[in-house]
């Protein structure tokens, strides 16, 4: 993925040290890269793909874990097709570049891309080219071959995804604001302190510290239920009642680290879910994007918004474009 600003390198720098922690972070999986709407969605097009162009070269814009090229991957089996995949991030290729052997991965900005005009049959996307703005699209539009086509899916500020995103992002930033992992650690520090001899009165004073973060979080489970945040809070809240409870048993220095080092990834899954409800895209903005693709001679098979009927509404907006 790539995002917003002049200073690539700083984004590139954000998304680096994402990738590189996603899979032991929070949130590794979210924003429905793996929903069954989703899934179907690139299974249905990739089946299609394969019987119009037989072993077409592909290109995946903003691959990030390589969602889109998974599926691909098992439309296309055994045949040999040419997959490019890029991203901003050095991290997510070199990842990409192991799981799937054999494609050939760039590291760059979506805005700039250093690849020649038409040599793709398909582009694709994931929830990621709208990181870059909307002008993002006339980029990878010109790689596309005559006879090519583009297939979008992005976020849409009507859809399920982006409420789940904007309300997991308030569930961290008030469990952030009570302060609930740098409480728990002080009275991490004074528990353990005291099974070891000391006096429990520090403990207890920490103890009684905490309680006001924790009424917060029972607040923010009440409100957005256990699944907030890809379980997150819950998780947090459920493990440190448990060493609480047990502390004797436990490990301080492993305790310690644990929470220290949740609480540096905090800020950064915050700003990664700002992020997403930052870019979402509106049916006025979604409208734009199909005009500049019509204006670049593009013919739209397809431009609406992908429904989920388990979730009973929008989950993306999907857009298919060929290029005569």
């Amino acid at each position: 993925m790539t995002g917003h600003g002049s200073d690539s390198s700083q984004v590139a720098q954000s998304w680096d040290a994402y990738w590189r922690g996603a899979q032991q972070g929070p949130a590794g999986s979210a924003g429905g890269t793996s929903l069954p709407v989703v899934l179907s969605f690139w299974d249905e097009y990739f089946t299609a793909v394969r019987n119009q162009y037989g072993t077409p070269r592909i290109i995946d814009i903003a691959s990030g874990n390589g969602a889109v090229l998974e599926r691909a991957k098992r439309a296309f089996g055994e045949q040999q097709v040419d997959f490019t995949c890029l991203d901003i991030s050095a991290s997510a290729v070199a990842m990409l570049e192991r799981r799937f052997p054999g494609i050939h991965g760039i590291v760059s900005d979506v805005r700039s891309i250093p690849l020649e005009s038409a040599g793709y049959d398909i582009a694709t996307s994931q929830f990621g080219i709208e990181y870059a703005g909307l002008e993002a699209i006339d980029e990878v539009a010109r790689l596309i071959a005559p006879g090519g086509q583009l297939a979008l899916l992005l976020h849409n500020r009507a859809g399920v995804i982006y409420r789940q995103c904007a309300a997991s992002l308030e569930a961290i930033e008030r469990m952030q604001r009570a302060r609930f992992i740098p409480c728990s650690i002080a009275m991490f520090e004074e528990g353990f302190a005291a099974c070891r001899g000391a006096d429990r009165t520090r403990y207890d004073a920490a103890a009684k510290q905490l309680l006001p973060a924790i009424r917060e979080m029972e607040s923010i489970l009440m409100q957005h239920g256990r699944h907030v945040a890809d379980g997150t809070i819950i998780q947090l809240y459920e493990q440190v009642s448990r060493i609480q409870g047990r502390m004797q048993h436990y490990e301080p220095s492993e305790v310690l680290a644990w929470l220290a080092s949740l609480d540096r990834e905090m800020p950064a899954y915050a700003g990664r879910l700002a992020s997403m409800c930052n870019v979402a895209i509106d049916a006025r903005a979604f409208k734009q994007l199909c005009d500049r693709l019509r204006e670049r001679g593009y013919l739209l098979k397809r431009s609406e918004a992908l429904e989920d009927p388990v979730r009973e509404g929008p989950l993306a907006w999907a857009l298919v474009a060929t290029k005569p």
